[in-house]
């Protein structure tokens, strides 16, 4: 192929995981608005009760492993983007992806000055410039680069924000617009060159599933899922404990030099973490492929993975909204609990949209403006012309191997977007 991917012919797994994960992303970014005397990684000190209950929750089972999770998804889907399309060569398969992070650079910058300062896009796009070249590097050295950077990230750092003791400044709440103007843009640098060393490990890994088509085919890899879902989810609740517990309030704050031991082992547990939760959910998708019929919620739930990005900036919108000091400037009056409420309902409602949205019959305005910058226009052949170069081959590296051959008249397995 040398179009996007149609809809009907997306994986279950990949989407489902990608529309669960838009909860957690909800929840990881929202409580930082909270205002309070004292905070630490987001969280007031001193909760008690619900929102105690709250904050050990969240930093237990969503901060640190809902961003590696999508880091990992975004590898997988760019091997998916370069094998589909290795008919253009080389070349050309890099000036697609350089296209589309571009695309990403540029909707992240107006992002962040614009809605929120913590953009993720933008910081994709920039990882995606050296992607680029990385879809065909070999599996070891793919391998090794995703180890150095994830002793990178475990190493002490006081940069963790799971410690970062700062209140949310103007930046994240502007008094007015001309601040919000001024003052977003450097943050918004600063996060989309930084930010690609925390996604590089688990970015490089999804490079590497994704040439094996891992989370396409569960039912070929069933032991490699359980085995990375059992691991992969005990280490991040394992290694959030010391600071879940901290912001929960159930033991007192250490000094700074044991914080910048525990932060890192917070972030890097999360990485195993992320891919846990992706095996799981497609493990899920495989039994929910063995029993076809009326499925509502999960057919939301993927539709609403479709239009991640759509919904990932429809979320934005409501912390504009809700927490601006020039708009409703609840940033002070919500608790961690309200919070948590709040992204909760806004993860609802963006399900909602994206079903809306899928029963008609259209992608998210994003997902649509970003595949048209990508691919350019995809014009379909008049009958008795002949179809765009490409256009229904499937090479060598996009169809199974000999192991997974398929006979005459099978129909093909999905593809990840």
């Amino acid at each position: 192929m040398t179009g996007p991917l149609p809809t009907a012919d997306r994986a279950l797994g990949p989407d489902l995981a990608r529309g669960a994960m838009l909860l957690f992303i909800a929840l990881a970014n929202s409580h930082y608005f909270v205002d309070a005397p004292a905070v630490l990684g987001g969280y007031p000190r001193d909760v008690a009760g619900l929102d105690a209950a709250v904050a050990w929750v969240i930093s237990t089972f969503v901060d640190g492993r809902a961003f590696p999770l999508f880091g990992l998804l975004f590898g997988y889907g760019v091997a998916r983007i370069a094998a589909r399309q290795e008919r253009r060569g080389p070349r050309g398969v890099r000036r697609l992806l350089w296209r589309r992070a571009a695309a990403l650079i540029i909707i992240g910058f107006l992002h962040a000055v614009l809605l929120y300062v913590g953009d993720i896009l933008a910081a994709y796009g920039v990882l995606l410039l050296l992607g680029a070249w990385m879809v065909r590097w070999p599996d070891r050295r793919l391998l090794i680069f995703a180890a150095v950077f994830f002793t990178i990230t475990a190493l002490p750092s006081g940069d963790s924000l799971t410690i970062d003791a700062e209140p949310p400044g103007d930046p994240m709440l502007p008094p007015d617009l001309l601040t919000m103007l001024t003052a977003r843009p450097p943050i918004s640098a600063f996060i989309a060159l930084l930010g690609p060393i925390g996604f590089a490990c688990p970015f490089a890994l999804g490079l590497w599933a994704g040439r094996r088509r891992i989370l396409e085919e569960p039912e070929r890899h069933r032991t490699l899922l359980r085995v990375t879902a059992c691991v992969g989810l005990g280490v991040a609740v394992l290694g959030a404990q010391p600071i879940a517990l901290i912001h929960a309030g159930v033991v007192p704050v250490p000094d700074r030099s044991t914080l910048e031991l525990l932060g890192p082992l917070h972030d890097a547990s999360g990485v195993p973490g992320g891919c846990g939760y992706a095996a799981l959910l497609c493990l899920l998708a495989l039994r929910l492929r063995a029993r076809p019929g009326h499925r509502p919620v999960v057919d939301a739930i993927a539709a609403t993975g479709q239009r991640s990005m759509t919904c990932y900036l429809a979320q934005s919108v409501v912390w504009a909204v809700t927490f601006t000091p020039f708009l409703l400037d609840l940033s002070g009056t919500l608790s961690i609990a309200g919070t948590a409420l709040l992204a909760t309902t806004t993860w609802l409602a963006t399900v909602l949209l994206a079903d809306a949205l899928r029963r008609t019959g259209r992608r998210g305005p994003f997902e649509t403006l970003l595949r048209r910058v990508t691919y350019g226009p995809v014009r379909n052949p008049t009958p008795g012309q002949p179809p765009l170069p490409g256009a229904a081959t499937m090479n060598a590296v996009t169809a199974p191997d000999r192991s997974g051959e398929r006979c005459a008249g099978q129909p093909k397995p999905p593809e990840s977007g």
